[in-house]
């Protein structure tokens, strides 16, 4: 089992580390993204500070919690007063854009590569930026999904129409009641299609994006693959991180790259094969731009 000890955090200068990394992205069969929260973090999708203040000033008085992620575990007393917290909560980190550009600077990076995305984002990024839906791997759900609690169904419902809804009929920090979300099959409360317990719904279109990421990782497994990391920290690092790691050391052509601010760091054993960056990710995804823009020589 990897861990975070016996780790290399550095791995030369910056600019020499975007050099390399440009040259990987250039010369690489294939690029494996791999997305963490700190990827939507230099998008703008901030949790706390003006943003939060925006949005959710009215229940930040009344309920006394300062971010959002506190919003989202209080104890409501009435699911009107939990869906209206939801419902804005869904809004605007799923429907609305990002105020950054950082994930259409990472589609140019890539748009012309054999590319393939895993990330566990909820928040819809990469397809709104334009990404191929079916290079697209979601592992833990998606905010714009409903799913019945129970679940007595491995199905998942769209909830656009029925968030826009409750934001735009919401009084006083509760939803009219007619716009409780309910089970087609059962009856039962609906909820959002998030990862957190083992009644996570894996719809027909999770299985057949798990499917697509497996067949991809097997077609590309001797080739000059990228895995790109970009954002991911140690929450759930067996989704993304210690694969990744553990494939790099399988593929001797293969590069890791990781960018995380504050979190950068790899494996000693595959340290001649990586590239740690521990910089801001919109300012890198800009700098590998800039890089791929210069003439040779310059």
């Amino acid at each position: 089992m990897f861990s975070k000890a016996s780790t290399t955090s550095s791995t030369g200068s910056y600019w020499d580390n975007i050099k390399r990394l440009r040259d990987a992205l250039d010369s690489a069969d294939a690029v494996v993204i791999g997305a963490g929260a700190g990827l939507s973090t230099a998008a703008g999708f901030t949790y706390t500070g003006q943003r939060f203040t925006r949005y959710f000033s009215d229940f930040a008085e009344k309920y006394g919690f300062s971010d959002m992620y506190s919003g989202g575990f209080y104890p409501y007393s009435t699911p009107e007063e939990f869906w209206a917290y939801w419902s804005r909560y869904i809004y605007i980190n799923r429907y609305l854009n990002p105020p950054i550009h950082v994930y259409d600077e990472l589609l140019e990076l890539v748009a012309n590569k054999d590319y393939f995305v895993i990330t566990t984002n909820v928040d819809h990024c990469f397809q709104k930026a334009g990404f191929d839906k079916k290079r697209l791997f979601y592992t833990q759900g998606d905010y714009g999904l409903f799913q019945c609690a129970e679940p007595c169904c491995q199905e998942t419902f769209d909830n656009e129409d029925t968030v826009r809804r409750m934001v735009a009929e919401q009084k006083d920090m509760a939803v009219p009641s007619s716009l409780l979300p309910r089970c087609p099959h059962c009856g039962r409360p609906l909820t959002m299609n998030l990862r957190s317990d083992d009644k996570f719904v894996e719809d027909e279109g999770w299985h057949r994006a798990a499917v697509r990421y497996e067949e991809y990782l097997r077609s590309h497994i001797n080739a000059r693959v990228l895995f790109f990391e970009l954002g991911v920290g140690y929450n759930t690092p067996v989704i993304i991180k210690y694969p990744f790691w553990r494939m790099t050391a399988q593929n001797k052509k293969a590069t890791y790259a990781c960018v995380n601010f504050g979190e950068a760091a790899c494996p000693d054993n595959i340290a001649g094969q990586s590239i740690i960056i521990n910089s801001n990710i919109s300012q890198v995804l800009r700098d590998l731009g800039t890089e791929k823009r210069r003439k040779p020589g310059e």
